[in-house]
């Protein structure tokens, strides 16, 4: 009986081995007759010893490693920096890489076990969209230096039916420009890319694109630009009789002007386009060429980061779709001032600030009307309180939130800002600590702005924009000059939310609670 076991698992195991083996062999008939000239040098051994190497045929299948979403907003995303290396052992939850998205620089986790394999998308690497395959990972116990490396999606273009050709017409001289229209439609050129070509009247298609996702940047377009200029002729080009249409700009599709020769006269050099004044000649144009020293009137371009584009958007959106209302009302500082002085001598450390972000949570709280949202179906109710802070940095302006605010001492409020602020600058956030709040403010006093109004964070409904104290004298008991420090405070609000007469009600709660610090921190 044992016998006859050992007999049917070796069976098995060399139907196995021959099916595997057929296999092997077939797929490389498969790339022999596929590619004859580049098999057709291979000898017989070679062929066995294609067929029996397991890196050529028999690779290890990968775990693939894919640009994630890592927030709602985000289309793409920059590699900042990859936290392992090629053959370093990886276990779920351990990180990957750091990601720059629309919001903030976040780190990529792994989800699966395993070795790094193969790194595909480089540090540095800007504007990769989601689900792009970014990393190949080999399973535990598998061969990470075999792992099979997946084709790239075939593009296969269209094929247009052929068509009977016709005799040329005297039409057919006439300058076509909607194909060339239609054709630049596939074509992406920097700002200026497009002014080099259009003023050189260059071909965007003889240009070799090296920027991302196939855009042709200024460097492409210089570069074209010495390579014409080394193969233009030194002869004058034919006049041109003044019937005739003038040519399009390959770049634009604006008509450009041509000189016209007349005889005993000399030509005028005329601008190739008419809407770019600066440029006279072929030998005077505006271009700053990398390495040179710039010309008066040029002009570099600068990459925006992805957190740069997003806040252009958004406030944008804002601006152009919501209503904003503004109101403002000045705050007395005064027992403000001497509650943080009482407190610096307990060495108890909080800002003007805090005491700003603890009244608007307090004010919140008391009138639930105004902390809302707007939503798709209308005005929507928040249950918590959670307030937005503008903190400036590097890449941008970030909001990080700090959350259920009015239930938080004025002691945690500051430490909690200041660690998000400090976080926010170094581009650490989280996700979920800059999504989701319900009310924002953004503090310019300590650059000197006396009062100001912002641009409400969608879909929130308001925004207080606090600017710096002064000092005013004013009569007390209509009899005695004293002086105060006074902040003006301004409320953008939605008008659809939050009408003028309840913005006023809230500025007056707010002023109440600020000028009374300590009610407000019970």
């Amino acid at each position: 009986m044992a016998a006859s076991m050992r007999l049917g698992r070796r069976g098995v195991f060399m139907a196995l081995r021959a099916l595997t083996q057929h296999q092997v062999s077939t797929q490389c008939r498969v790339i022999a007759q596929s590619n004859p000239q580049r098999t057709a040098g291979w000898t017989g051994a070679a062929l066995r010893h294609l067929s029996r190497s397991p890196s050529v045929c028999a690779g290890v299948a990968p775990l693939k490693v894919q640009m994630p979403a890592l927030s709602p907003t985000m289309e793409e995303g920059n590699i900042v920096k990859w936290l392992k290396k090629e053959g370093d052992d990886v276990a779920a939850g351990d990180a990957l890489c750091e990601i720059e998205t629309d919001k903030a620089v976040v780190v990529m986790e792994s989800s699966e076990d395993g070795v790094l394999a193969k790194i595909l998308v480089q540090e540095g690497s800007r504007g990769v969209r989601l689900g792009t395959l970014i990393a190949l990972m080999a399973a535990e116990g598998e061969d990470w230096k075999q792992v099979e490396i997946p084709a790239p999606d075939p593009v296969t273009p269209a094929v247009a039916p052929p068509t009977a050709v016709a005799p040329p017409t005297a039409a057919d001289s006439a300058p076509r420009l909607a194909p060339v229209a239609s054709a630049l439609t596939q074509l992406r050129l920097s700002p200026a890319a497009r002014h080099i070509l259009d003023t050189h009247g260059l071909d965007p298609h003889l240009a070799k694109a090296t920027g991302p996702r196939g855009l042709i940047t200024k460097e492409d377009a210089v570069k074209l630009l010495n390579q014409s200029d080394k193969g233009r002729p030194a002869a004058v080009p034919p006049p041109v009789p003044l019937t005739a249409s003038p040519p399009s700009s390959l770049a634009t599709g604006r008509p450009t002007h041509t000189p016209v020769s007349v005889p005993g006269r000399t030509a005028a050099p005329v601008s190739p386009d008419p809407l770019c004044p600066h440029t006279h000649t072929h030998t005077h144009t505006l271009v700053s060429v990398p390495g040179r020293t710039a010309a008066p009137g040029a002009f570099t371009d600068v990459a925006a980061s992805n957190v740069r584009r997003v806040i252009a958007q958004r406030l944008t959106q804002s601006k152009s779709s919501i209503p904003h209302a503004y109101a403002s009302v000045d705050c007395d500082l005064g027992a403000v001032l001497e509650l943080r002085r009482q407190l610096a001598t307990e060495n108890i450390k909080v800002s003007v600030n805090d005491f700003i972000i603890k009244a608007v949570a307090v004010s919140l709280r008391e009138m639930p009307e105004v902390n809302v949202v707007w939503s798709s179906e209308g005005p929507q109710p928040l249950g918590s309180i959670h307030i937005c802070v503008a903190v400036a940095t590097a890449r941008g302006l970030m909001t990080p939130i700090i959350r259920d605010a009015a239930d938080k001492g004025l002691t945690e409020i500051a430490h909690t800002a200041k660690a998000l602020a400090q976080k926010a600058r170094d581009g650490k956030l989280l996700p979920e600590e800059y999504q989701g709040g319900s009310f924002s403010i953004s503090n310019l006093g300590m650059f000197g702005i006396s009062e100001f109004s912002a641009v409400i964070n969608p879909p929130q409904a308001c925004i207080l924009a606090v600017g710096g104290s002064r000092a005013e004298l004013r009569l007390s008991d209509g009899l005695t000059l004293h002086t105060h420090q006074l902040m003006t405070v301004t409320l953008s609000s939605d008008a659809r939310l939050v009408d003028d007469e309840l913005a006023s009600r809230f500025l007056e709660r707010f002023r109440s609670h600020l000028e009374s610090p300590r009610r407000a921190s019970l």
